[in-house]
């Protein structure tokens, strides 16, 4: 994993298309904005997980 360090309105850059900007530190939580292309999804990890659940078939063994 890497690990970064940012301050509020610095950028993030991953590939070629897609940018995270601090918005806003308040106390423990940091608010984020995500520019990404409109086929790249971009989800909470609760929501991703609970996505995955609804959409994956029970494998059992």
């Amino acid at each position: 994993m890497l690990v970064l360090s940012r301050k509020k309105d610095e950028k993030i850059v991953i590939g070629d298309s897609i940018t995270l900007m601090v918005i806003e530190i308040r106390g423990d939580k940091v608010r984020l904005g995500i520019e990404a292309p409109r086929d790249v999804t971009v989800h909470r990890e609760e929501v991703y997980e609970a996505i995955r659940r609804e959409t994956t078939p029970d494998q059992k063994a």
